[in-house]
């Protein structure tokens, strides 16, 4: 087994300890389990930076060019806007859910091809790391926001049912957790628009034209159409707390049918990426 492989592993196994740790959490509400979570977690994430860059040593380009790649790429976004939220805004709660999500990510890309193969031609370009860099960082974002907005349905349900336990006092607001999630909104949405827009430059000198109409690109379109609506009905419509969180959920959907089945169901250009 390579290196690099050996790396994800060990990322993978620490990634699983901090989910069942904050599991431990939500049942005792212990502040020194949450500490060993986080340390866990960053652990994990430290792991995942090195087989990410003995990766790129060992395949010589940017590893994101499988599906295999880029499914551990997108899960190293999500820990990564994980452990900056832990640190700048020490928001309880949400971190059980992007570990859980980053590690399913992991799990499910070893399902696909994880030997390194050559480089495509098509994608030897200096557009790659560009594109894939706001693109999977809008992602990332995304997928925090959709984290958030479970919790917040899930504190929110609480509130109405009138039965209320001791975790919904160690949990954030709903507040708190609705401002976040129009923060998170506010850094993914430009992001992802970037990343269209340098994805559509790269296929300009890749195919001669800007948009061909592929069905990676048009679920892309559709994926920034969902958060343009939810942007736009935050600012001037009221889309706050539960719709807000109920639409940020649907759209991060969207997100992972364009990431996943779209690549595995739909033949088109992008059908590189399922190597």
């Amino acid at each position: 087994m390579k290196l690099n492989m050996i790396f994800l592993l060990i990322a993978l196994f620490f990634y699983v300890l901090t989910t069942f740790s904050l599991i431990s959490y939500f049942k005792t509400f212990k502040e020194n389990i949450l500490k060993k979570s986080n340390l866990l977690l960053i652990s994990g994430f430290f792991a995942h930076i090195l087989y990410f860059f003995s990766r790129w040593i060992f395949s010589k380009h940017f590893p994101v060019t499988t599906l295999f790649e880029a499914l551990s790429f997108f899960s190293l976004t999500i820990v990564f806007f994980q452990i900056l939220i832990d640190i700048k805004y020490k928001v309880k709660g949400i971190a059980f859910f992007s570990v859980l999500l980053a590690t399913t990510l992991i799990m499910v890309s070893l399902c696909f091809q994880y030997t390194i193969t050559s480089l495509p031609p098509i994608l030897n370009s200096i557009w790659l790391p560009v594109h894939v860099f706001f693109a999977f960082l809008g992602n990332g974002i995304f997928a925090i926001s959709f984290c958030v907005s479970i919790l917040y349905l899930i504190q929110l349900k609480q509130v109405k049912s009138k039965k209320i336990t001791e975790g919904f006092f160690k949990m954030p607001s709903l507040e708190t957790l609705d401002a976040l999630n129009y923060k998170c909104l506010t850094i993914g949405f430009p992001l992802l628009t970037l990343g269209i827009i340098t994805g559509s430059l790269w296929a300009s000198s890749a195919w001669g034209s800007y948009w061909s109409w592929d069905p990676k690109e048009v679920w892309s379109l559709v994926t920034w159409f969902l958060y343009a609506a939810l942007l736009h009905g935050r600012l001037n419509s009221g889309w706050r707390g539960k719709r807000g969180a109920i639409f940020s959920i649907i759209a991060f959907l969207v997100v992972l049918f364009t990431f996943i089945g779209v690549n595995t169901l739909i033949p088109g250009l992008h059908s590189y990426a399922n190597r």
